[in-house]
């Protein structure tokens, strides 16, 4: 099978989606607190089923474009970073995260040449467990922090809402919002 197209990666700062509504989106992060997080990731993997079940779900909408089982591949990876992120500000004072290159693990983990099938039961598990991860945080952990390689500084609620829009904003780009 030949190699996709090359996606142009996004080196966008998206961290103003914490102070104000994604215009291209919808997501307002006034509308979200910690607390409605895991019901949130949980309704979203709801909607990343149906994408993978789609005729087609492996195709590119463009060339450079990644296909909806690309995003969902992608989503369940953020899925599963979010939850490491969040075990390392709960466990350790001040973490700084390791930067994680999301394109160049699209490529290493092939996300183009996964079954849809399987992407959709590991998306599922993984929302769930974050989710799970969230929905456990004590009330006085909420504001905890830690740090990105490029040195924004989160707390366990703010991550959880930057978290939340990459996920919902995905589900935008797929067209299934």
């Amino acid at each position: 099978m030949p190699e996709p197209d090359p996606v142009v990666p996004d080196t966008l700062d998206w961290t103003w989606v914490l102070d104000r509504p994604c215009e291209e989106c919808g997501f307002d992060p006034a509308a979200h607190t910690l607390a409605s997080v895991p019901a949130a990731l949980h309704d979203s993997a709801m909607v990343w089923s149906g994408v993978l079940a789609r005729a087609g779900a492996a195709e590119r909408p463009s060339p450079g474009t990644w296909s909806p089982l690309e995003y969902a591949c992608h989503v369940r990876d953020v899925h599963r970073l979010f939850a490491e992120r969040v075990g390392l500000m709960l466990a350790q004072d001040g973490p700084r995260f390791d930067n994680w290159d999301q394109d160049a693990t699209a490529v290493a983990s092939r996300y183009a040449e996964q079954d849809p099938a399987t992407v959709d039961v590991e998306l599922v598990e993984a929302a769930g467990h974050v989710a799970g991860v969230y929905a456990a945080v004590p009330a006085e952990a909420a504001h905890r922090r830690g740090t990105r390689s490029n040195g924004s500084e989160f707390t366990v609620e703010t991550l959880a809402l930057y978290h939340l829009h990459d996920v919902l904003h995905h589900v935008h780009d797929v067209g299934a919002a």
